[in-house]
């Protein structure tokens, strides 16, 4: 269902649109894509001179490789629209390089801001990337059951948001070995 209609006219200014796809590759890998694009309704003012109306102001696209353990194998950016060509485009090299061994499961996000945040990387790229890890999380369910034990190791998810807290229902009900009771967040 989507939103209720608002009650004071407006118009359209801006469309952001950010999709990901997972592939299972023959090789026993994974490729998971990220493709960002904004697009104005109507021309468009840049330093760098006028877009047209419909005219992608970034076109951006990152491919992650990764293992079953999530650990990036290799890793590819392309950026086919930007504000500022020659130069927003001229980072993306530095993505591969920086990426690969990363783990989408451990700290994350942390490490993308930590090599490739503010001036050494790409604002629009980094807002893809930091999405990958329940992207990849997501591609890869069904997998294996979210609450398969396996050996002995707390599934990751527990505890990372309010439904998931090892002291609620839902962990009581679906991960009885790893609930504690003990509620820790706030009302």
């Amino acid at each position: 269902m989507p939103l209720p209609t608002p009650t004071v006219s407006r118009t359209l200014t801006h469309t952001r649109r950010v999709r990901f796809e997972a592939y299972k590759r023959a090789d026993g890998l994974w490729d998971l894509e990220a493709h960002l694009t904004d697009i104005k309704p109507l021309d468009y003012r840049l330093s760098s001179g006028i877009r047209p109306a419909g005219t992608p102001v970034h076109d951006m696209w990152i491919r992650l490789t990764v293992d079953r353990a999530l650990t990036i194998v290799d890793a590819l950016t392309l950026t086919e629209a930007m504000p500022y060509p020659g130069h927003c485009d001229a980072i993306g090299p530095d993505y591969a390089r920086k990426l690969v061994g990363l783990s989408l499961a451990r700290g994350f996000r942390k490490h993308v801001q930590a090599r490739l945040g503010d001036l050494a990387g790409c604002t629009h790229l980094n807002e893809m990337l930091v999405q990958f890890p329940t992207a990849a999380i997501q591609a890869l369910a069904g997998e294996r059951v979210d609450n398969q034990d396996d050996d002995g190791v707390r599934p990751f998810q527990l505890d990372r948001c309010h439904a998931l807290e090892t002291g609620g229902e839902v962990t009581r009900r679906y991960y009885p070995r790893w609930y504690t009771g003990t509620r820790t967040g706030t009302d």
